[in-house]
């Protein structure tokens, strides 16, 4: 039963391999326009206040997944009021930008390269998505190498409790443990990778 629920995951990927492409942006202007963002993603573990969570990690990440989350957060869907509040203003062009800008950090994981696993049998559908050097395999998929560890097991235990939306994160979730989340956000948070984006 195990393996046939995980080749129906693997062939429902295959469904949504086909990422959206969006325009290149420009990583100069996009510095210019995280000036807002640097407030909270560029301070070294400052922590959202309720649920308090450090914030993620941006410097290093795919243009094309932060640029799939910013137009989620400007369209209302992703909740989150703070970002909402932020990206509503936001244009297409804006968005690139920011994206691209936050992409141009250096990320330690792809300079590396490598391959390695988490060593439990749960972790194999995370590998399948998000590598197991934490490298996302999908443009809009995110790298998870370096994150913050309570961003992940904040993020994971959303997914799982149906309180963050997202077609494929919901199934993979729904049946891990808390000793589960906190393992694979353990895992990932101590790859090299992300990083704040200090001025």
């Amino acid at each position: 039963m195990k393996l046939a629920y995980r080749w129906a995951i693997l062939i429902a990927l295959g469904a949504f391999s086909a990422a959206p492409v969006f325009a290149e942006g420009d990583a100069e202007r996009g510095e210019v326009l995280a000036y807002s963002c640097l407030g909270c993603h560029g301070i070294e573990g400052y922590r959202n206040a309720y649920p308090s969570f450090r914030v993620p990690k941006l410097g290093g990440q795919k243009a094309d997944y932060i640029a799939a989350a910013l137009r989620g957060y400007r369209d209302g869907e992703r909740d989150h009021g703070t970002m909402q509040g932020q990206a509503v203003s936001l244009s297409d062009q804006d968005i690139d930008d920011l994206a691209a800008y936050f992409a141009s950090y250096p990320n330690e994981t792809i300079a590396a390269g490598g391959e390695q696993a988490p060593e439990f049998d749960k972790a194999a559908t995370c590998v399948a998505c998000h590598g197991g050097n934490g490298i996302g395999v999908q443009p809009t998929w995110p790298t998870l190498a370096g994150q913050h560890e309570d961003y992940l097991v904040h993020a994971l235990k959303q997914y799982r409790d149906g309180v963050r939306s997202n077609v494929l994160m919901m199934p993979m979730a729904s049946n891990l443990t808390d000793a589960d989340i906190r393992a694979l956000a353990a895992y990932y948070a101590g790859l090299k990778g992300l990083e704040t984006t200090e001025k």
